[in-house]
């Protein structure tokens, strides 16, 4: 009978791990969803680089023009 309480007590564990395990893979999974939604939505702010380059341009314009004042 002791053997029986044994094994029990192995496989109660077992199942609680695995139980620990598969709550601890969906704290993750929802943490990595959360992420890959604010970083999509701060690529859509992001500029492009043509408008990068753009912006470049502009802002070396004003500081030549600027210096030279």
């Amino acid at each position: 009978m002791a053997d029986n309480k044994l094994l029990q007590a192995i496989l109660d564990q077992i199942v609680a791990l695995k139980t620990e395990t598969v709550s601890g893979f969906k704290t993750v999974t929802e943490r990595l969803d959360k992420l890959g939604e604010q970083i999509a939505e701060l690529e859509d702010d992001t500029p492009t680089i043509k408008e990068f380059d753009d912006l470049k341009g502009r802002v070396e314009h004003l500081e030549t023009r600027f210096a030279s004042a």
